[in-house]
């Protein structure tokens, strides 16, 4: 599987993280079969260092938009401000096999991931276009 997302967001993810070197970011991709969009939500974690959990208001009202039309919830993306772009075990722990994607910035990368069934990671080609 091939996922595409613009260069511009791209860029947008780096950034955001980067303004955030001492805190996780996250958020939900939006679109319909490549990333047209994506929300910053507010990491309500209560170790936003080490950890993220996305603000529910935010993933209730993507819900809700999804839901009336306005584009399909791709997946979700967080940072690691302190390691690679790469699942850690807390990320497995906590991951749910929803079939979404899993955007995770680091070291000045951005990396894309699926969950299978078995609780295993798989990479997915991420494919920036202008």
């Amino acid at each position: 599987m091939t996922l595409t997302i613009s260069s511009e967001l791209h860029r947008q993810l780096l950034s955001d993280t980067a303004e955030s070197p001492h805190a996780e970011i996250c958020g939900l991709l939006i679109g319909s079969g490549c990333i047209e969009r994506v929300v910053p939500a507010r990491n309500v974690s209560t170790d936003p260092a080490r950890l993220f959990e996305i603000d529910p208001a935010v993933l209730f009202a993507a819900i809700r938009a999804e839901r009336s039309g306005q584009g399909d919830i791709l997946g979700y993306y967080h940072s690691h401000p302190s390691g690679p772009p790469e699942p850690s075990p807390r990320d497995v722990d906590q991951a749910i096999a929803d079939g979404r994607i899993w955007l995770i910035i680091g070291e000045g990368r951005v990396l894309a991931w699926r969950l299978d069934q078995a609780k295993n990671f798989c990479g997915v080609e991420l494919l920036i276009v202008d």
